[in-house]
């Protein structure tokens, strides 16, 4: 048997009872981390996988929960199962897995190990966001049955009337910006979002989505300064690119004051496009950085529900990013204003011009 080494090479106890060849390459193509224990207690072999998770140090399982389950299964006919919370590593990181052991010849036992950390932290962050999700949904939905049981009272003042149908349809318009929000993250979120990918002009994404914003941008009095020249193509969704360039503007929109200025350019550096917006709004604060792109997550939220902001456009941006391989990068400072980099690589310039060339 081969001695072991710090190699991050699976491993076999030196002198300990052979393991047939077979049984060896069985382990080998096992995607799970596995593990096998003599009637010691001593690990005799262990895979890259159970190396990499932590579970042995000196030929020993470091977990007593582990070590329990194998104990048990040493003393039954059948396999004995089970999914653990384990601390690992040198920050003691949590781990979740799920165990399996039983005996196998020789009276050694066989443990396998599935690392279930990452679903489980999806399966997390799916039911967050439901919960987040009922939450924002209820606050316009019950401002709306209010509204519209106030108008029924106060159909003797036309004035009353009046202002009720505006606050109506501003709770309307709220509910209206976050169904639609919700789409378009799941949309970028949803595995075949890469199937509608082609060149794509940055210069035209930019463009539209700067006259989208227009009419928001009159309204406070803030000027568009806008530098997009042409030549800059990526290989991705125009309209993903297109939204996630319109969030950031209408972002940058929300957070400045009335009267400033909100600049928006486009260069290439090193081969990646980069899509600028800098405010000179309120600046954001190193705690809010952190979690800025989180769903849901507002530095203001006073400021999001005048403006009919969801929480949910940065998350949206972030989401592009890494679908077009790319990043979002955020440079701010409190009193001065934001700086948000949409980073994406572009096209090879030899694609570019054999697909202008078909």
């Amino acid at each position: 048997m081969k001695q072991y080494q710090d190699s991050g090479e699976a491993f076999s106890l030196a002198g300990a009872p052979a393991i047939s060849a077979e049984t060896s390459q069985l382990l080998d193509a096992i995607a799970a981390a596995t593990i096998v224990v003599d009637t010691n207690g001593f690990v005799v072999r262990a895979s890259v996988n159970a190396l990499s998770l932590g579970l042995v140090q000196s030929h020993l399982l470091v977990h007593p929960s582990l070590n329990q389950l194998v104990e048990k299964a040493r003393g039954s006919r059948e396999a004995i199962d089970g999914e653990f919370d384990l601390i690992t590593g040198l920050r003691g990181e949590r781990s979740y897995v799920y165990a399996r052991a039983a005996k196998i010849a020789g009276n050694f036992v066989l443990l396998i190990v599935e690392d279930r950390t990452e679903a489980k932290r999806v399966d997390e962050t799916r039911r967050d966001f439901i919960a987040n999700i009922s939450h924002e949904l209820k606050t316009p939905i019950g401002a709306i049955g209010l509204l519209a049981e106030a108008m029924q009272d106060a159909t003797d003042d036309p004035e009353l009337v009046k202002r009720f149908a505006g606050n109506l349809q501003r709770e309307a318009n709220r509910l209206a910006s976050l169904v639609q929000d919700i789409i378009q993250l799941s949309r970028v979120q949803s595995a075949e979002s890469h199937h509608n990918y082609a060149p794509v002009e940055l210069s035209g994404v930019i463009i539209d989505a700067v006259e989208r914003m227009q009419v928001l941008a009159d309204t406070k009095g803030i000027t568009l300064k806008v530098s997009a020249p042409a030549g800059h193509v990526v290989f991705g969704d125009a309209e993903a690119l297109g939204m996630a360039v319109k969030n950031l503007i209408e972002n940058a929109l929300i957070y400045s004051d009335e009267g400033g200025q909100v600049g928006i350019g486009l260069r290439s550096v090193e081969g990646v496009a980069e899509i600028t917006v800098i405010d000179n709004g309120l600046g954001i604060s190193v705690d809010d950085q952190d979690r800025i792109f989180e769903r849901f997550y507002r530095v203001d939220p006073s400021r999001s529900r005048q403006t009919g902001g969801t929480g949910l456009g940065l998350a949206i941006v972030k989401h592009v990013a890494l679908n077009h391989r790319g990043e979002v990068k955020l440079f701010s400072q409190l009193g001065t204003g934001s700086t948000f980099t949409l980073r994406i690589p572009e096209m090879p310039q030899q694609l570019t011009e054999i697909k202008d060339h078909e």
